[in-house]
């Protein structure tokens, strides 16, 4: 019965949602114009230090959380507002909302005209779309598009910035962007608006640590439905979850541009990495490796967490073959429309299972539910960087200036090595599925695997 009760929940915020989106499409007409000139009033505002300012400045950062806590590696909530930092008032919500669905559904892409000319330039290449998950780093997005920037190639794809939280500074990023096609999206579901109800944190939810016996005496709205650990759902470490599963069918079903002209390669990354210069190059090389050498390889990825030692030489021309392992290769993943829907034949099982990880999660589709395990074309020297080990699962702070320096530093001291004009293999790993050594919990709760398993539909 109580499964039925929040099905019927979770279906009517959708339906509300589908409401408030055609009310908006039947309200712009169609126009892109009139999202811009919205777009523009709210960061005018918020410049002024009118509501968005507020509401942006004020959010509760997700990087400031603890590592240490639960047994299913999740931070204890002691450092964690229940429901965030920040309490705009109910019509400066349903404002933004608003503005969310309207951009969602106009999409106006600044230079388009770029991402068009390559098309017909690019004879060879892979289309490409690099997709960008932004919270609320700008000092981290400014690094990585100033990376891009940079990079021979970075005019011939369209940029995909997907937001979770609306904030005048990383607006002002995205318009700045010259360079190539951008196109900025929304994840329609942040804590940022719904601050006091699902997804958000709604204060009649249990308490994290509250027992489940206590939690069934006290009546609160998820009493039944803690996780693998006993530990009931947080919002912010869920909306991580949901809003790169929500970014992936976004992409690849409901971005006009890109359904115009379907990519061969995206390319996701996230707010706090760093590109090398020959990304681009590297990448296309990858790709013609892989259509050579390994057809059947699903992914390519462009990252490494280990130490990068010594010249790059004649690595930088090199590539390894391995079974996709998330702790290794979730760092500038690539892949095409095939790997896309094999996942989205596994919707359910990635919606259910219980840990609030989609990296992990991932990792468990590789054994249990996807027809094969993926293999993975990794080059010798990686071309994406992480900008510091701060944030959601660390305790120090973020200088992710510093750490570009060093980046840069070891680019600078390598630079003949770089824009191989082709890459080879030079190593095959033993190929075999690797499972997830541990299930990290924090997605228990049936709300989030109902919305979770909403987003194909609801596009």
């Amino acid at each position: 019965m109580r499964l039925r009760i929040y099905k019927r929940k979770v279906v009517a915020l959708l339906l509300a949602l589908g409401a408030a989106a055609c009310a908006l499409a039947l309200w712009g007409g169609g126009g892109g114009g009139s999202a811009v000139e919205a777009a523009g009033g709210e960061e005018e505002a918020a410049a002024a230090g009118g509501p968005a300012s507020s509401s942006s400045s004020s959010l509760s950062a997700a990087s400031s959380s603890s590592s240490s806590g639960s047994p299913g590696g999740r931070p204890s909530n002691a450092s964690w507002s229940p429901a965030g930092a920040w309490s705009p008032s109910e019509n400066e919500t349903l404002r933004l909302r608003s503005l969310v669905y309207r951009l969602n559904f106009d999409q106006p892409v600044r230079q388009e005209a770029l991402w068009t000319a390559a098309g017909a330039a690019a004879a060879g290449e892979a289309a490409l779309a690099v997709v960008v998950q932004v919270h609320e780093r700008p000092e981290h997005l400014r690094l990585l598009l100033a990376s891009l920037r940079r990079a021979p190639g970075a005019e011939k794809v369209l940029l995909v910035l997907s937001h979770d939280v609306w904030s005048a500074e990383l607006n002002a990023l995205a318009a700045a962007v010259d360079f190539c096609a951008v196109l900025q999206v929304f994840f329609p579901f942040s804590r940022q608006l719904y601050p006091a109800e699902f997804p958000g944190s709604d204060p009649r939810d249990c308490p994290r640590d509250l027992g489940r016996a206590a939690a069934l005496r006290r009546g609160c709205l998820n009493a039944r439905y803690p996780d693998a650990f006993g530990h009931y759902r947080e919002a912010a470490f869920a909306q991580t979850k949901h809003h790169w599963w929500w970014k992936l069918h976004f992409v690849w079903e409901r971005v006009r541009a890109l359904r115009r002209r379907p990519p061969a390669l995206v390319l996701f990354l996230e707010e706090d990495h760093y590109l090398a210069p020959d990304f681009y190059a590297a990448l296309q090389a990858l790709w013609a490796l892989r259509r050579r050498d390994c057809p059947d390889c699903q992914l390519l990825s462009l990252g490494s967490y280990a130490a990068v030692r010594g010249g790059f030489g004649a690595r930088a021309d090199k590539a390894e073959l391995k079974p996709w392992k998330s702790t290794e290769h979730n760092m500038g993943m690539a892949f095409g429309r095939d790997a896309y829907e094999e996942l989205l034949a596994c919707a359910d099982a990635f919606c259910t299972y219980d840990d609030y990880n989609w990296d992990w999660t991932l990792q468990h589709l590789t054994v249990r539910c996807l027809p094969r395990f993926w293999k993975v074309l990794v080059p010798e020297v990686p071309r994406v960087f992480h900008t510091g080990d701060c944030g959601m699962h660390h305790r120090q702070a973020c200088r992710p200036a510093a750490q570009a320096a060093k980046i840069d530093a070891l680019l600078e001291a390598n630079r003949r090595h770089l824009f191989p004009a082709a890459m080879s293999l030079a190593k095959r790993h033993a190929l075999a599925p690797v499972s997830p050594h541990v299930k990290n919990g924090g997605w228990g709760d049936i709300r989030d695997h109902e919305l979770c398993k909403s987003y194909r539909r609801l596009q």
